[in-house]
């Protein structure tokens, strides 16, 4: 089995066909095939070689590493479409050869108002074929003459094109809504439908998995390989992504590509199960399964034909549970960009401070969506006091019998010490439950609200502890207490 996966490098990678390279690398995992990357890069206005990078950059980031093509070699290459240019005239040529293609020397115009007439008879809109017949003589002269000709396909008239879709069952269309289509343009660069021909036949693909929008470009390919006396692949057409208003998932919905996703703090492997998740289930009742087991259970048979909603949300709750699975190192890196970025890590981190990272971050984790929302969990810590407090009940008291228990330089940097501390304020003061530990996180964090004590208090004087690590300035606990004493008492 060999599949691959050929995008066209004129934008970033869209989370459909992220879906469809996944459910290609799928197929190829499970069932010991080989899958590979082609770059198909023949729109030449508009392909980058810095989007090539970015869609390789996703792909390797996403985990689909591929066996065989661009950056990776194979005995079927070249792997990208421009340097495989004379390999498509030799078999343009040959077409022409066997008059199962001709020269057609149409100008743009007069092929728009051929269009413009058939659709305003209620007719589809297809060449009329006017070089259809043209004498092999009269088209040689006119080529040598100069004048530009695309390179059409004569399609059999009066007959239907069939094939048998993996997901879809039996398709069917009929030549006479055809049309001879371009197989080569005048500038010498081969149409999509002619080139992926060649190149899957030469690169020996057995199946072709893509969205559902190529369904009316398949019954040309499938005629293509019949005139070349090529064996079609067995053809799977995905349905598109949707938004939740059921359209094609576009920018009007948010985020649409990879990179998006990438900077909104997702994890790849959060990613990666979601999109399996579109239009496929693993079966008994599991749906967050790391990859090689998703692949392990993919099968194209059990794929719908129903269209499948992207829902961010849901790709949320499945980022959820792979944060809390991430491990602490691990986390530390991919969440300091954002803690740069918030201004809370602001230079080269020190081993003490990338130990404090390590040390506090998986408890944050716990309940957050996305790597950004750690910074938000983290603000606590490096929020300096001095912002107002409203003198409401219990917070004199609290302040005072902090400032009084801290006063003689107590570090709160575990669990166990700041539950040691509460219980002193609350023999101090009287107070308990609510009345007691709003005004200790109103005093320590500066909010009403946020993560829980005993897990941001030891974080605020364990980050305290550290000189010239790296991190924002942190104030200590000490510190907050004696400030919020003397503002509320003066």
């Amino acid at each position: 089995m060999r599949v691959r996966f050929a995008p066209s490098p004129t934008g970033h990678l869209h989370v459909g066909n992220a879906r469809t390279a996944l459910f290609n690398w799928l197929l190829a995992r499970g069932q010991g095939g080989t899958f590979i990357l082609r770059i198909e890069d023949t729109d030449l206005e508009r392909s980058t070689k810095e989007s090539e990078q970015a869609i390789l950059d996703d792909l390797r980031w996403m985990g689909l590493q591929w066996d065989e093509g661009v950056g990776a070699g194979g005995d079927y290459g070249p792997y990208r479409q421009t340097e495989r240019l004379q390999n498509y005239t030799d078999h343009a040529d040959r077409l022409i050869a066997e008059k199962k293609g001709y020269y057609c020397f149409c100008s743009a115009e007069t092929l728009d108002a051929q269009r413009k007439a058939q659709l305003a008879a209620a007719l589809p809109p297809k060449y009329a074929g006017t070089c259809r017949n043209m004498p092999p003589a009269e088209a040689a002269a006119r080529r040598a003459s100069g004048e530009p000709a695309v390179v059409r396909m004569r399609v059999p008239e009066g007959r239907e094109v069939a094939f048998t879709d993996v997901v879809r069952g039996l398709v069917t269309f009929h030549t006479d809504v055809i049309g001879d289509p371009v197989l080569v343009r005048s500038d010498g660069i081969p149409a999509y439908n002619f080139a992926v021909v060649i190149d899957d036949e030469e690169m020996k693909v057995t199946h072709v998995i893509r969205g559902e929008d190529h369904i009316s470009n398949t019954p040309r390919q499938i005629l293509l390989y019949e005139a070349f006396g090529y064996t079609p692949p067995a053809f799977a057409h995905l349905s598109l992504v949707m938004g939740p208003d059921h359209a094609p998932l576009s920018k009007r919905h948010g985020a649409t590509s990879v990179r998006e996703f990438r900077e909104k703090g997702y994890l790849p492997e959060a990613l990666v199960n979601y999109l399996a998740l579109i239009g496929w289930s693993p079966g008994q009742n599991e749906e967050l399964l790391p990859a090689d087991e998703l692949a392990r259970r993919f099968r194209l048979e059990n794929v719908s034909h129903s269209a499948g909603v992207f829902d961010e949300d849901k790709l949320a709750w499945a980022n959820r549970h792979y944060l809390k699975l991430c491990a602490p190192d691990r986390l530390a890196a991919l969440a300091e960009p954002h803690l740069r970025a918030r201004g809370q890590v602001v230079g080269p981190l020190s081993a003490g401070a990338q130990a404090w990272l390590v040390q506090v971050l998986p408890g944050m984790a716990a309940s957050v969506d996305r790597l950004p929302q750690l910074a938000d969990r983290l603000e606590a810590v490096f929020r300096p006091p001095g912002a107002p407090l409203e003198n409401e009940p219990g917070l004199p008291e609290v302040a005072t019998a902090l400032a009084a228990e801290l006063e003689g330089g107590l570090r709160l940097v575990d669990k166990d010490t700041f539950r040691g501390l509460a219980g002193r304020v609350k023999d101090r003061t009287g107070l308990k439950g609510k009345g007691l530990f709003h005004p200790m996180r109103v005093i320590l964090t500066g909010a009403a609200e946020g993560p829980e004590l005993d897990l941001i208090v030891p974080a605020i004087d364990l980050a305290a502890s550290l000189n010239h690590s790296g991190l924002a300035a942190v104030a200590s606990c000490q510190e907050r207490a004696a400030f919020a004493a003397r503002l509320l008492n003066s």
